[in-house]
Formats: structure tokens, C-alpha cells, sequence
């Protein structure tokens, strides 16, 4: 029998979903998306702390002097760490830091938190795993290790599953590296591809405590209900937790959402009060005095024109605060407005189809040409994966055709040699703008997985600011730069054969990958 007959459609946590707030984008300028800190904290901070990456050498190599920077907290949350030779560079770096830390006080200061998954990161002899026990034996006091588990894979399912095709139940794929105060968003992982020659998005917020603060919360509450490695590469939950894939599964949703909606909802309630606090101010009946003895302390920070809003979406545990915004912002984008969206895997749910297809905005969608599939070339069934891309393609384009928006809903395929295709996110340029007013960029792919099975998180952008709307342009046209319109003649070419077994197995596992 056929492993994938395995993976048959899982479980829906039986945990409160959150509803939508009403909403609709009427106010001018990008104060129109305010409705967004209804559901999750508003973190205003000046467009000078806001920088945009453009290539996988700089993400590494800002990551490394990041490192060797940090005084007080290390925060990374990715899906693995890769093994080599590139990957143990970072590890020495942070070994660096710690033992610098030990050194100069009788108690360091600084803390390490890695948050991984585990079915990814244990994959193999030699894996994640192993490439930081060393760390956890050196710095047992500074060092934790979180492993996350899907509460999914659990009983005959997980006995039965082989390693890899578990990792097709639930992952913990939220992409977060932080350095004290200053916070990296990514779509990449820590692996020497995404260091190299795999295109993604990267963006860079300098001097922001609150932000900081926000995902050290966010990852620490998933640690709390992930697995930790222990020094002799063992794992154990910490006490009084329930277990994921031994335990109740009801009762372990429940608690990991009242965890996550507790950092969540308490940020929110902070920014909340900062925001009244500095309204009030503000007012011109406040204290002048009190205005200028802050101004003459250099304490007085510069008026927002950027709006930083975190977006997670963690279904499994009834999560589903990513998924509202970004149908929010499909459904309410204006006739004329742009939106320009890209995913590495193409692959969008029902919803943001029928809102692609049934709106009036337009679209540009930049994806992977099968050659930079990140599955492309890869032994076994996975081999198979572009291919089934390129179908699930095909047949959206087919219903572009069919309701005649070839004008209004535009495919592209990015190709570059020698290079795979990792970026996700999007821009949205109201109509009769030249540069975007907001950004969508971290781990989620619009795609089934995303929005069911993984654990993910974004942050819009909202930006009033000129140049740093420039630089977003600029990074949406460097990437669209690398593509090509796809049009009929498009799945005409040899390489577009997709074979009769990947068109009838695509539909039962489109959901998984």
C-alpha cells in the first residue's frame, strides 16, 4: 500500500476560532488598515528603523554580526538548522557570544532560545539536534532548545508514517531571529541554501524593544509547550505540561491557545495604553513643561509613520488571526489597487482563489518555475512535487482563461540559473500609487498547509513613509525582474508534461505539501 493513503484529511481542533472584526478600508492614507489592531498589537516606530535585505549573503552575514552583537537575549525560531559547514559557523558564533558573556560577569546575562520542529529538525544521524547539544552542555544555564511537535501526528499515524513524510502532518514553520532589540522577519530557514543561492525576503527592524519583546513572548510561549532537548539528546516536556502526541490532545490545544492568545492579547493591551498615553500627550492642553524637559533628555522618540502588526496563524490550536487579515485585505482591495504576491509553492487555498478570481483588484502572483522548485531534482516521490505545481497552476491559469481576467489576474514564473525560489509575502499599491503602502512578509505560503496544518507567523508593514515605500518597490520589482509572463504556450513546453499518476494523486494530496 501506498504511504501517502496515510495521509488522510486530519482533524479539526475542537478550540474556539476567533471571529472577524468588521471592517472596511475607508480613511485615507495608511491609517486605513488601523483596523488591524483590533485583533493583534499596533507597534508604531519610525521608517528609520525599517531595513529591506535584497540577498541571502546579506541575511547570513547580518545574522553572524547580529550575534556577535547580542547582550542579552539570542531569540531564533525557524524550521531546522542545517548541518553544514555554514550552519557550525553560526553555532561558533554563538558560542563565541556565550562564553564572552561568561566571562565578563559572575552571572551573564544573555540568553539563548532556539525554537525548531522537531520531525524536521531530527531528521538524520547527524541533524539539528546534534549540532547543538554542544551548546546545551557548555551554557546548561543560558542555552534552551525548544522543539515543537504537531499535537496531529499522534497514535498509528505516527507509528506508521515514515521519517520525512511525517514532516507533511505539521510543522512549526515561523522564521524569527532577534538580537536584543533588533528583529530579522524571514521566510528563510537556518541552512546553507537560503545563505546562498535560495531567493527569499528579509526585513530588518532596528531599536525596536516593544517588537522584540512581542516575538521573545510569542516563542517562549511555544517553547513552553514544546519538547526540550536535554544535553544527552534526549527530550521531555516541562513539568506539569501536557504532552502533544502522548497526551490529550484537546486539553494540549487548549492550553497552547490560551498560551499564544495570552502573549497576543497582553501585547495588545500594552500597546494599547502606550498609544493613549502618547495620544494624550500629545494634546495641546498637556504640560509643555513636562514635553520639554523629555525633549531636553533626548527621551522624546520621532512620530511613527510605520505601523509594524503581527500576524499568526496557528490552526491547530484555533488560531487563525493571519488567515482573517489577508482575506480581509484580498477582499476589501480597491478596482485599480495592485497587489503583487508571491509564494515559492504555489499552492492557494479555496479562499484566496475565489477572492483572487472574484475581486477587483489587480493581481501580479510571482511563483516558481518547476527548474527553482526547492523540491526540483529530489529523489523519491518528492521528485514528483514540481510537476504537481505546475498542474495545480495550469488549472488556476485555466480559470483565469475561462472567466477571462488574463488582464486583471497576471501569472509569473521566476527563473534564475543556478538558483531556487523561497520568497513569500505581498505588497499592496492603493490605486493611482506608484509605490506600495504595505507589506505582508514572514513564513506563510497561502497555501493549504499555512493556513491548516503549520504554525506561522507575518507582520504587515504599513508604511506612510516615501522611502521606505521605495525601498518595498524596489524589492518586489528585483524579484519580479527575474520572471517571465505565463501564458498558454507556457505548459506547452516539454518540461511542463505532467504525468497522468501526478494529475490523479495531486488532488488527494494537495493538502500536505
Amino acid at each position: 500500500r501506498s504511504s501517502w493513503l496515510l495521509l488522510a484529511p486530519l482533524l479539526t481542533p475542537p478550540v474556539p476560532v476567533i471571529t472577524a472584526p468588521p471592517c472596511s478600508l475607508c480613511p485615507e492614507g495608511a491609517h486605513r488598515f488601523q483596523w488591524i489592531r483590533n485583533l493583534v498589537p499596533e507597534f508604531g516606530i519610525s521608517s528609520s528603523h525599517v531595513k529591506v535585505l535584497s540577498s541571502p549573503v546579506e541575511f547570513y552575514e547580518l545574522l553572524k554580526v547580529q550575534i556577535k552583537a547580542a547582550k542579552q537575549r539570542v531569540v531564533m525560531a525557524s524550521l531546522y538548522l542545517g548541518t553544514g559547514l555554514l550552519e557550525q559557523e553560526l553555532v561558533d558564533c554563538l558560542e563565541e557570544t556565550l562564553e564572552k558573556s561568561l566571562q565578563e560577569k559572575g552571572s551573564p546575562d544573555l540568553r539563548v532560545s532556539i525554537l525548531l520542529d522537531y520531525t524536521r529538525g531530527s531528521r538524520g544521524r547527524k541533524n539539528s539536534r546534534t549540532m547543538l547539544i554542544p551548546l546545551l552542555q557548555r551554557f546548561p544555564e543560558q542555552v534552551r532548545v525548544s522543539l515543537f511537535h504537531t499535537p496531529n501526528l499522534r497514535g498509528l499515524l505516527r507509528l506508521l508514517i515514515p521519517e520525512r513524510f511525517n514532516e507533511t502532518i505539521g510543522l512549526q514553520h515561523i522564521k524569527v531571529y532577534l538580537f536584543d532589540d533588533n528583529v530579522i522577519l524571514s521566510g528563510a530557514n537556518l541552512s546553507d541554501l537560503y545563505f546562498t543561492n535560495r531567493q527569499d525576503r528579509y526585513v530588518l527592524l532596528r531599536d525596536s524593544p516593544e517588537i522584540a519583546d512581542f516575538f521573545t513572548e510569542l516563542v517562549d510561549a511555544i517553547g513552553d509547550v514544546s519538547l526540550q532537548l536535554q544535553q544527552d539528546d534526549t527530550v521531555q516536556m516541562m513539568e506539569g505540561m501536557v504532552h502533544p502526541y502522548q497526551g490529550d490532545k484537546v486539553a494540549y490545544c487548549e492550553i497552547a491557545n490560551r498560551r499564544v492568545m495570552e502573549v497576543i492579547n497582553s501585547a495588545r493591551t500594552r500597546q494599547e495604553l502606550l498609544h493613549a498615553k502618547t495620544f494624550h500627550s500629545s494634546q495641546p492642553g498637556s504640560s509643555l513643561l513636562s514635553q520639554q524637559g523629555s525633549q531636553a533628555s533626548g527621551s522624546l522618540k520621532p512620530e511613527p509613520d510605520t505601523w509594524i502588526y503581527p500576524l499568526i496563524q496557528m490552526k491547530p490550536f484555533g488560531i487563525q488571526i493571519d488567515e482573517m487579515v489577508t482575506e480581509t485585505l484580498l477582499t476589501e482591495a480597491e478596482r485599480d489597487a495592485r497587489i503583487y504576491l508571491t509564494t515559492g509553492y504555489f499552492n492557494l487555498t479555496q479562499a484566496y482563489m475565489d477572492l483572487i478570481l472574484g475581486t477587483r483588484a489587480e493581481y501580479r502572483i510571482l511563483l516558481a518555475s518547476p527548474e527553482v522548485n526547492g523540491f526540483f531534482g529530489a529523489k523519491g516521490v518528492a521528485g514528483a512535487i514540481p510537476a504537481a505545481y505546475v498542474y495545480i497552476e495550469h488549472q488556476f491559469y485555466s480559470e483565469v482563461c475561462y472567466l477571462q481576467q488574463q488582464e486583471r489576474v497576471q501569472l509569473q514564473e521566476y527563473s534564475r540559473a543556478g538558483w531556487t525560489f523561497h520568497a513569500k509575502g505581498l505588497w499592496l499599491y492603493l490605486a493611482g500609487s506608484d509605490l506600495p503602502c504595505l507589506t505582508l512578509i514572514g513564513s506563510p505560503n497561502f497555501g493549504y498547509r499555512s493556513v491548516h496544518r503549520d504554525l506561522e507567523a507575518q507582520v504587515a508593514i504599513v508604511t506612510e513613509n516615501k522611502a521606505l515605500q521605495q525601498q518595498l518597490h524596489q524589492e518586489q520589482e528585483q524579484l519580479y525582474l527575474c520572471s517571465g509572463v505565463v501564458s498558454t504556450s507556457t505548459f506547452e513546453q516539454p518540461n511542463r508534461y505532467v504525468k497522468l499518476w501526478v494529475k490523479l494523486v495531486t488532488p488527494l494530496i494537495k493538502n500536505f505539501f
